[in-house]
């Protein structure tokens, strides 16, 4: 589920695509454009979906907490690309390293304040990747996390 306005979205969902394809798993894409259709969106995939992975836009960044409660409801597995919804119930998630891209990104704020042309500095990819996951979410939906993947997770969310 992703802001279907936001270009990056429609990106992501083409790449997620390509994945569950390779590993055998149908997905649909479920875009909303405006708060006011989170609620609708889940009433449509209750009994229709296994689990969601919500794009990270502002959109969905802003009423996460919303998303949260509504997956819970419908009992459906969330997996976000960024901690701060798992922090606020979302079930897990995997993407890169935000405070580590901060960070990062001062090498590129010093590089040109000492002189060094925007366009001559390569962009860079992610490095660090973090693994989140809420038990209590893992409960409520009376899933079994394998002991392998929490042992994985750079944080266990309790």
């Amino acid at each position: 589920m992703g802001d279907g306005g936001n270009r990056s979205v429609r990106l992501e969902m083409d790449e997620v695509q390509r994945a569950a394809h390779t590993l055998g798993i149908e997905v649909t894409g479920f875009e909303i454009g405006r708060a006011e259709d989170i609620s609708p969106a889940f009433e449509m995939l209750k009994g229709k979906t296994e689990a969601l992975y919500l794009m990270s836009t502002p959109l969905l960044t802003t009423n996460r907490n919303r998303v949260n409660i509504l997956a819970l409801g419908a009992r459906l597995p969330t997996m976000y690309g960024n901690r701060d919804a798992v922090e606020l119930g979302g079930l897990m998630s995997y993407g890169p390293d935000i405070s580590d891209l901060w960070r990062r990104s001062a090498d590129y704020v010093d590089k040109i304040l000492r002189g060094a042309r925007p366009t001559d500095i390569p962009v860079e990819q992610p490095t660090k990747f973090n693994l989140a996951v809420n038990l209590t979410t893992t409960r409520m939906l009376g899933l079994e996390i394998p002991p392998t993947l929490l042992a994985r997770a750079d944080e266990v969310i309790e």
